[in-house]
């Protein structure tokens, strides 16, 4: 190439870069192993991330578009960033620790219109050592007060072709249940929406999960790949596409968070949700208890041959109340029998009818009477109600459950987290709140961190889970495992635990009455340790847990932690996670439906010497996967455990101080 040609193509080159690609500013995570990078250029904001020098994300797009004025940052320009170092420490009621001591670097920075209506909108970034955030701020400006969101489109334009983890939905309208798909980021499906949180594995090793933290008053986000690349998707309002977000100014969106690491493990140790979220909003919360509780529905309402007739009334709940006396379960949920609700409804199939009214118990059942009886043995009463009948008599419901003395409740069929829905939540939550009552939603999205905001949420839901083994095989300890590296990510999961009649590929059957489950008695135990739950069910009958093995386990196991720690992890294949409740430690493994033997290190213990109660898959688990072994030896930090599981395998280990 001649002289000339070479010398005018680096001028065209440098013009370029210096209309296109404008400088930016760089936000590190205070060990300094990611850096998120954002600038601008022709079409608005980009910005990059690395992770220890590696780039993970691309020149990807933050935009977001309005009713009024379309898409922001056409052509814009950046202020000066305002850069700060957060330190937090605060505490969570329910959560993966007790005491979060929260360290990041923040820069929020003001991109300006430079044509058009002149728009204002903050970004602000905040990056920990655990991962990386964004949102936008909205503050109110001119004659623009409130505005009408229509797109939120930022994009993550994700290197290396990542394996991808994720959960493919059909549309907007969803329960959040199913499977997860393993597929190269190459390979998926243009244009289909994908729940979230969702993990990407990169070939050189580092992991990224993308989820979203502090959704309040906003719509869900959704992820979808979008000509080959990763971009948001938000939930539109009922009864049209257009518009998602309808807000009064100033108004923030809820934070787009990536989690990053080499060690996947650590986003289930992470609390960066609940560092994003807002702090408690409620007064008191001294009434507040998290605790096991009943689920009679699942088992199919079984009960023992007595002078009593079973059914919604006070002689069949009084029976599983007085087991839950005895075996340290706080709680005795009150669902339905005979397919129909404790409360009056004259609509079918659970749905709720015209006359649907969950304020008033059916004939034959005193609530009244059931719940004073419980008091007096200290269980308290739960109940079920389907959202779309609670909702219009919220505040009577409501007022009649703190009389009956009822302390909380399974509101669920929400099937949506568009602003709305997100709105009605946070109204079930508050209202809850000043009747004493504890929610946990079902047929809903997953946990954004706000349960740090209104601790009385002790789970949710948000999954596939073993309710599915009363129709169908879908759950396996595949499944299971899986939702450690997704699903959990996000926060308190919902799982219809409990089941003891444990059963490999050969030997399930379906039984909508004493269902099965898939996996051995020890995965069965397992997963009560590595799923996060405040309200973890007990949800078979009581007469399947008398007298068995490894019930003692679960009687024992507190209801909220002071930390958490993932001692093995490999994607989809197992996961080993250990929870302390003051000087004792609980660890639960689990494994997918292959063999694995593991060695589980106790080098996070402190000084001093422990007992362990070891309970693994006996050795004939494989064929009588009810089977399994319990020990008891002395342990210190020097200590490594041999955890060896069959297929759909699992192990439990209680360690406390040696006497």
């Amino acid at each position: 190439m001649p002289r000339i040609s070479c010398l005018v193509s680096v001028l065209l080159l440098f013009i370029a870069t210096s209309v296109f690609a404008k400088p930016g500013f760089t936000v590190s995570s205070p060990d300094k192993n990611i850096q998120f990078w954002l600038g601008t250029d022709q079409s608005g904001m980009i910005y990059r991330v690395k992770y220890k020098g590696e780039l993970l994300i691309d020149n990807s797009r933050l935009s977001i578009s309005f009713k009024q004025g379309g898409v922001f940052g056409q052509n814009i320009s950046l202020g000066s960033p305002v850069f700060e170092k957060m330190e937090e420490t605060y505490d969570l009621q329910v959560g993966k620790s007790s005491r979060v001591h929260s360290l990041s670097n923040q820069a929020t920075v003001t991109a300006t219109e430079l044509g058009g209506l002149k728009r204002q909108i903050n970004v602000q970034v905040r990056v920990f050592n655990d991962g990386a955030a964004f949102r936008y701020q909205i503050p109110g400006q001119h004659e623009w007060q409130t505005v009408e969101i229509t797109d939120e489109s930022d994009s993550f334009n994700l290197t290396q072709d990542p394996t991808a983890l994720v959960l493919f939905r059909m549309n907007y309208t969803t329960s959040h249940e199913g499977l997860y798909t393993k597929v190269p980021l190459s390979q998926m499906k243009a244009d289909t929406l994908m729940d979230m949180p969702a993990l990407f594995q990169f070939p050189k090793g580092a992991y990224m999960a993308i989820t979203e933290a502090n959704l309040l008053d906003y719509a869900g986000m959704y992820l979808t790949k979008h000509n080959g690349v990763v971009q948001s998707a938000l939930s539109p309002l009922p009864h049209q596409k257009e518009i998602k977000v309808i807000a009064k100014l100033p108004h923030n969106s809820p934070w787009r968070v990536m989690m990053i690491s080499d060690r996947v493990g650590a986003f289930i140790e992470s609390n960066i949700l609940t560092n994003l979220s807002e702090p408690c909003k409620l007064k008191d919360i001294s009434w507040l208890k998290p605790g096991k509780d009943t689920f009679p529905w699942w088992n199919g309402n079984v009960s023992p041959d007595t002078s009593w007739a079973p059914g919604n009334n006070y002689d069949f709940n009084m029976y599983y109340v007085n087991f839950c006396a005895k075996n340290n379960i706080a709680y005795h949920t009150v669902v339905e029998y005979g397919l129909h609700e404790w409360y009056v409804n004259d609509g079918g199939g659970f749905q709720p009818g015209l006359h649907a009214d969950p304020s008033k118990a059916v004939p034959g059942l005193d609530m009244q009477q059931l719940c004073d009886s419980a008091a007096k043995v200290g269980v308290g009463i739960r109940v079920w109600v389907h959202f779309y009948a609670l909702y219009p008599k919220l505040d009577e419901t409501f007022a009649q459950y703190e009389k009956w003395g009822i302390k909380g409740l399974m509101c669920d069929f929400m099937d949506r987290d568009d602003q709305e829905m997100v709105n009605m939540q946070t109204e079930i939550l508050e209202k809850a709140a000043q009747h004493h009552l504890h929610i946990q939603f079902h047929g809903a999205y997953k946990p954004t961190g706000t349960a740090r905001t209104y601790p009385n949420e002790l789970t949710r839901e948000g999954t596939l889970n073993y309710e599915n083994d009363k129709w169908n095989h879908l759950v396996t300890p595949d499944a299971d495992v899986n939702i450690a590296f997704t699903r959990l990510l996000a926060g308190s999961t919902d799982y219809h635990l409990g089941g003891f009649r444990a059963a490999n590929d050969k030997t399930f059957k379906v039984y909508y009455t004493a269902p099965m489950v898939a996996g051995t008695r020890c995965h069965m135990l397992g997963m009560f340790v590595v799923l996060e739950n405040e309200l973890p069910m007990v949800a078979d009958f009581p007469d399947a847990y008398i007298g068995q093995s490894g019930f003692e386990f679960i009687k024992q196991l507190p209801n909220t932690w002071d930390e958490t720690k993932v001692l093995n992890a490999k994607v989809s294949d197992y996961v080993t996670v250990a929870r302390r409740k003051g000087d004792d430690w609980y660890i639960g493994t689990i494994s997918n439906n292959t063999a694995h033997s593991i060695k589980t290190a106790l080098n996070f213990l402190p000084a001093g010497d422990y007992t362990a109660e070891v309970y693994s898959d006996a050795p004939d688990a494989d064929n009588n996967p009810n089977h399994l072994t319990k020990v008891s030896q002395k342990v210190n930090n020097q200590t490594v455990i041999n955890t060896d599981m069959v297929a759909g395998g699992g192990q439990v280990v209680h360690l406390f101080r040696a006497k």
